[in-house]
């Protein structure tokens, strides 16, 4: 197939670092065919799109968003999500099993969810199963039907239709999963601890961040490892906040422990010191920790023990979002601002573009087997975020696409500008414009 697009810039961001090249894509596959030095000669009937000094990153992979959708659809949606994705330079995202209704626990569900999804996705969307108390039996049936892994939580959701394992119940569902080859993700608080903090209540951020205390998160990391070990598991820990437990998942790696984990933009971004009392746009759990907590995260980044970087954009709508941090829905909506954000705190700590690209592209596609997702190289999804790194904005809730525009991010001036964003080798984002959707539902890829 011979290229019929080709994309120019001094700064296209490979895995194997910046580099000035001429992207060479198929349309009609919506593949890269290669990359190519930047003064190669157009191919015959190619069209040339030329970025200049902008920067070319892979289209970002985004494996932790509630979409809602259907049950909620007033928090959020397809549409919608996927629209504020494709603004952010997001192409793909994996979208979680609850809040929904139904939520993702059995086929019958995925299907229903996946009718929903069909027509209204910008972007392309997978989605993650979820483990729940009396579903063992369904998980086979969803692995078989394409989910990318199974979502649980070790203590109360926040969504009664979506209830958590207690230890026998987290034995079950991840020897089964283990069974299959499958992977399990886990929303890691221990709830002894939480149930023995006091409770949040009122507008004081600190009583809040007082009410998740880290040892919950470390007890619970701890008891993963060691269950991922005695079942030779694959689990994967969500939304990292609490950076004490990182030399234990290190050590554990060394061992050989099938075990990953993943933070998030407010993590890395926000600190409880700048929180004020009663702005719970910034609640969400596990909580947003101290800046020395912050900076062991980004260590954690910089020597590989955690992963990648995803957004867990968990929207509601503003009338949830009290001012009684023990009563406000807990969730920050950042999908659109994520790599923004990021690139921000990252150029500020020495980081590079290629790194961000790793966390929030590469890392993540690994992770759930899109072995076409990830990277500019050939062969992979021609699939790209155009970001201008120098300049700024200051971000306005009222040009967000996600539906309610609530956001910890209000007013903070952010390092680059998503420019366009592309599926496939098409356009579908740009300079806040969309095209129709043209997203895609992705299934497991079984691995070779």
């Amino acid at each position: 197939m011979s290229p019929d697009l080709v994309l120019r810039s001094t700064r296209v961001i490979t895995p194997d670092g910046p580099r000035a090249a001429s992207v060479a894509v198929s349309t009609a596959e919506g593949r890269i065919l290669a990359v190519l030095p930047h003064d190669t000669a157009l191919p015959p009937g190619a069209r040339l799109e030329d970025l200049g000094d902008d920067a070319l990153l892979p289209g970002l992979v985004d494996t932790h968003v509630h979409v809602n959708d259907p049950g909620r659809t007033e928090w959020e949606g397809f549409a919608s999500a996927t629209r504020a994705a494709a603004a952010g330079g997001v192409t793909t995202l994996v979208d979680m099993p609850l809040n929904s209704i139904p939520p993702t626990t059995d086929v019958e569900a995925l299907e229903i969810k996946r009718a929903v999804a069909r027509a209204a996705a910008h972007i392309d969307v997978g989605f993650w199963g979820g483990a729940i108390p009396g579903n063992t039996a369904d998980l086979r049936p969803l692995h078989d039907a394409g989910v990318l892994g199974f979502k649980c939580f070790l203590l109360h959701s926040g969504v009664d239709e979506f209830p958590h394992l207690d230890p026998a119940g987290l034995k079950a569902a991840l020897g089964e999963i283990a069974g299959f080859g499958g992977l399990l993700i886990v929303h890691a608080e221990d709830p002894r601890l939480i149930d023995g903090a006091p409770p949040p209540s009122g507008p004081r951020y600190a009583d809040f961040l007082a009410s998740r205390p880290r040892a919950a998160e470390n007890r619970a990391v701890e008891g993963l490892i060691d269950l991922a070990r005695e079942l030779e598991a694959r689990v994967h820990i969500l939304h990292l906040s609490s950076a004490d437990v990182l030399p234990r998942i290190a050590a554990a790696r060394r061992e050989g422990v099938r075990i990953t984990v993943e933070t998030c933009p407010h993590f890395l971004t926000l600190t409880a010191e700048e929180v004020p009392d009663g702005a719970t746009e910034f609640k969400c759990c596990p909580p947003i920790r101290e800046a020395a907590n912050q900076d062991a995260l980004w260590q954690g980044l910089a020597d590989g023990t955690i992963d990648c970087v995803v957004s867990d954009h968990s929207p509601c709508t503003a009338e949830l979002k009290t001012d009684d941090f023990g009563q406000a829905w807990g969730g920050i909506s950042s999908l659109q601002l994520g790599l923004p954000a990021i690139w921000t705190e990252a150029r500020g700590r020495g980081h590079t573009l290629v790194d961000v690209a790793r966390w929030m592209s590469t890392a993540p596609a690994a992770l759930v087997g899109l072995d076409g997702k990830g990277a500019i190289e050939a062969g992979r999804d021609a699939d790209f975020a155009v970001l201008a790194p120098e300049e700024t904005f200051t971000v306005d809730p009222a040009a967000l696409h996600h539906r309610n525009q609530v956001t910890a991010y209000a007013g903070k001036t952010l390092h680059g500008v998503v420019r366009s964003t592309w599926l496939r080798g098409r356009k579908i984002a740009d300079h806040g414009a969309h095209t129709e959707p043209t997203g895609r539902l992705l299934e497991r890829q079984p691995r070779v």
